[in-house]
């Protein structure tokens, strides 16, 4: 049974100036992780040419789908009838960017057939999460 969902979108960079741009990104989901979905963008997407990688709650994408959502570093909203923005906040700065939201739901709705929704608790192992805590410590 497939455990990892990686799948690749493009979304536009929203700029303070007039032109936004196209950039490459991956969505990422982990049955090992349930409650977290990971956005990647590739060094050429960013200002100091490294990757960057956000990780926030799969709630939180099925929330910002529907309406506004999210309060800390990473907030969401439906914009328009296809688009869909995602805001990140890091202490360099804030960007903006917007996907697809057809995009964004065949995503969430393949995060829901490797681990229903609801159901993310019973994929925990809390036991060894708990060993490796303590090996670490």
């Amino acid at each position: 049974m497939t455990t990892v969902i990686d799948q690749a979108v493009q979304a536009q960079l929203i700029a303070s100036t007039p032109e936004s741009r196209a950039i490459p990104a991956c969505l990422r989901y982990e049955r090992d992780d349930p409650f977290a979905v990971r956005v990647s963008f590739p060094p050429s997407a960013s200002l100091d040419g490294s990757a960057v990688e956000w990780t926030f709650g799969r709630e939180l994408l099925a929330a910002g789908l529907r309406g506004p959502a999210g309060s800390g570093d990473v907030q969401m909203w439906p914009s328009g009838p296809q688009g869909t923005v995602l805001e990140f906040h890091a202490p360099e700065g804030m960007a903006m960017v917007q996907f697809d939201t057809g995009d964004l739901l065949r995503f969430l709705g393949r995060s829901y057939t490797i681990v229903p929704e609801g159901s993310e608790a019973g994929e925990l192992d809390l036991d060894e999460g708990l060993a490796s805590l303590l090996r670490d410590a």
